[in-house]
């Protein structure tokens, strides 16, 4: 019990996960984006679309989060 309290804890590892679902779906989409833009136009904009909003949402909620 006394560990979990200890003031010297390295919480490195949760910020980056934080990170991580920040900016990882969203750039997962984006690649998907580039990747289907010379086949289908239609499709890629959605995902950057897509890709934008999940970036704005995840912002406001993961930063509300951090702060």
């Amino acid at each position: 019990m006394i560990l979990l309290l200890s003031p010297n804890m390295n919480l490195d590892g949760l910020i980056y996960l934080i990170i991580a679902i920040m900016f990882g779906p969203a750039i997962l989409l984006a690649i998907i984006g580039f990747a289907v833009l010379k086949r289908n136009k239609k499709a890629a904009k959605v995902l950057f679309i897509l890709a934008t909003i999940y970036v704005l949402v995840s912002l406001g909620i993961c930063g509300s989060m951090m702060a």
